[in-house]
């Protein structure tokens, strides 16, 4: 029985009436015996996935929570308030392919209300928890993989009521040979002497790369290890330290004596190793003065290490102290010193997510985490731009369960940009230099009637700003005047967008641009009931711009992501709703295109 067989007759099992968890359970058990190697659960379905079936999700932003930024060249920061599974649906529209790192901290499944799976907590008892958390995470985790860019890297944090079920899971998604490493952090400072069995003191981060084209980044060397780089020679090359001539790895022709060139003493690599390099090499390395021979110069051979020649940063190890990322208590009083008290129970510190992004960003990255939680990820972000003057931009996920996306990690992003008022009293500047967007989920019919096609058309515009990092509208194109539900226009000097929702306006627009001197093609979405963007209608200006139909490209990428639903077609005649007498009365009023008959 193949895999795909294996999954069907899974699903059957789960479906069949009448059994009790036990049986369901025992024949489960029969299918896990014959199966090769992996992880095997038992599917349950999200609520969620159910609407999924019938409707698509959307974006749509909250204009008076934007934070924008003075600096024109701010980078633009997301907030996505609701469900991370229908906005990963979106982002793969928006970002598939492009995002560079994703870190995600889960809920942990340790049965203490930190599991919500369809709206009830899953505790311990629940004989299906593990099932529940692997199908509510290998969802997310597929869609994930195809927003990482060729280059890109996922880290995840997870503690051991789930580790071991995540490694083969994640094994299965990204594939063995792309697992990087399990990293050890050190969360807790200090034991805890009531612990009945062993007091937990490290959390695990799992790194999995796209593919084999992720560079890893090395960390900052501290200063600490530039200390022992002491000696100076005046010559030019800076300071040194005296380092082993010998190596463990023998080789015959590395083994001879150097002769002192005062004392004329001869020494030979130590029993059962040799010199690093040959004859030749070593002598002109003792002309070079680069071979050390004590303060006196009488002593045996040392090489002098200059701190200009060393790698500049560190490999990082899998072990990761507190000193290095900060612990548990450092997370809850920094979301102290923002807020006064805290509002959130098991942040990240700061300083952990750094050593993060420095590892697997670059200065132009992008960074997703869709478990948000208190936004520590857009923090650190911010940070670390701060720091090394980067532009890396930032997408945080969460959904607004006891308001924590309006009040928490809005809230503490906020301040972080505007500034704010510290636990002692202090005034914290704010990191000014960044723009923060705010945007909700919401949902558009999925069925293909006129009406829902151009309504999703008309309610993307906001994804169609992300996609292109796009946000400056313009309230006239050439001398026309935009209008929403017509069309719109973006423009930051930059870039240039154009959406056209509705397809008469398309030969006056065209004349527009014929007249246009562009430095780039305008980004040209336009509304077709079919895959084409009116190519004919733009044969003239076809240099000057870039088509893309809508909405058959959003429903070519959910038809990838969504589950499984043939998408019903309303013919235009049986669509009475298409355009409505108001709508087209409007529509008529809107365009003011003068004609000058003569030319």
């Amino acid at each position: 029985m193949n895999s795909k067989d294996r999954a069907n007759l899974i699903k059957r099992i789960s479906t069949i009436e009448g059994l009790t968890d036990n049986e369901r359970s025992a024949l489960l058990g029969l299918l896990r015996e014959n199966k090769s190697y992996g992880l095997v659960w038992e599917d349950k379905p999200e609520d969620i996935e159910e609407r999924l079936r019938d409707e698509l999700p959307i974006l749509t932003e909250v204009p008076e929570r934007a934070i924008i930024s003075e600096d024109k060249d701010a980078p633009n920061h997301i907030l996505i308030e609701g469900d991370n599974l229908e906005t990963l649906a979106t982002l793969a529209y928006t970002h598939e392919g492009k995002i560079d790192i994703i870190y995600i901290d889960p809920p942990y499944n340790t049965g203490n209300k930190d599991f919500i799976y369809n709206d009830s907590y899953v505790d311990k008892e629940d004989s299906y928890r593990h099932s529940k958390w692997l199908s509510f995470m290998s969802r997310r985790l597929k869609i994930a993989k195809k927003l990482l860019s060729d280059r890109g890297v996922i880290f995840i944090s997870i503690d051991d009521n789930e580790q071991a079920q995540l490694k083969l899971l994640c094994d299965e998604t990204f594939g063995e040979n792309n697992f990087l490493s399990e990293i050890m952090w050190h969360k807790n400072y200090a034991s805890a002497n009531d612990s009945k069995t062993f007091s937990k003191v490290l959390d695990y981060i799992l790194a999995y790369r796209k593919t084999d084209k992720f560079i890893r980044n090395l960390l900052p060397r501290k200063e600490k290890k530039n200390t022992i780089y002491k000696y100076d020679s005046n010559d030019g090359k800076g300071k040194w330290r005296s380092d082993n001539l010998s190596v463990r790895t023998y080789s015959a022709n590395y083994d001879f004596p150097i002769v002192n060139p005062i004392t004329g003493v001869e020494y030979n690599p130590p029993k059962g190793r040799s010199w690093m390099t040959n004859k030749e090499r070593i002598q002109e390395w003792i002309t070079e003065t680069r071979v050390y021979f004590g303060l006196n110069g009488k002593g045996a051979p040392q090489l002098k290490r200059y701190l200009s020649e060393v790698q500049q940063g560190v490999v990082p190890t899998t072990y990761w102290s507190y000193d290095d990322c900060g612990h548990n208590d450092e997370a809850r009083k920094e979301i102290k010193d923002i807020f006064g008290q805290p509002p959130f129970d098991s942040p990240k510190p700061t300083r952990l997510l750094k050593q993060i992004l420095r590892l697997g960003s670059n200065n132009e990255s992008i960074i997703l985490d869709f478990f948000a939680g208190s936004g520590t990820t857009l923090h650190a972000t911010m940070q670390l731009n701060s720091e090394d003057g980067g532009h890396r931009k930032c997408i945080l996920v969460t959904n607004n369960e006891n308001n924590i996306c309006e009040e928490v990690t809005y809230e503490r992003n906020r301040r972080v940009i505007q500034g704010y008022t510290n636990a002692k009293g202090e005034e914290v500047p704010g990191l000014i230099k960044n723009s923060l967007r705010y945007y909700r989920t919401g949902f558009v019919g999925r069925s293909r009637s006129m009406q829902n096609m151009r309504k999703l058309v008309n309610l993307a515009t906001d994804m169609l700003c992300i996609k292109e990092d796009l946000y400056t509208e313009q309230t006239t194109f050439g001398e026309q005047k935009t209008h929403k539900g017509v069309f719109r226009y973006f423009d930051d000097g930059n870039k240039k967008m154009l959406i056209i929702y509705r397809e008469e306006v398309i030969d006056e627009l065209v004349d527009i641009i014929y007249d246009m001197d562009v430095d780039q093609p305008i980004k040209v979405y336009v509304f077709s009931p079919s895959e084409d963007p009116w190519e004919g209608s733009f044969e003239d200006v076809s240099d000057k711009v870039e088509l893309c139909a809508l909405p058959q490209a959003i429903y070519n990428t959910y038809r990838r992501i969504l589950p499984k639903k043939k998408d019903a077609v309303v013919m235009p005649e049986d669509d009475a709703l298409a355009t409505t007498e108001k709508e087209e009365e409007q529509f008529n009023g809107m365009l003011n295109f003068e004609y000058d008959e003569e030319a």
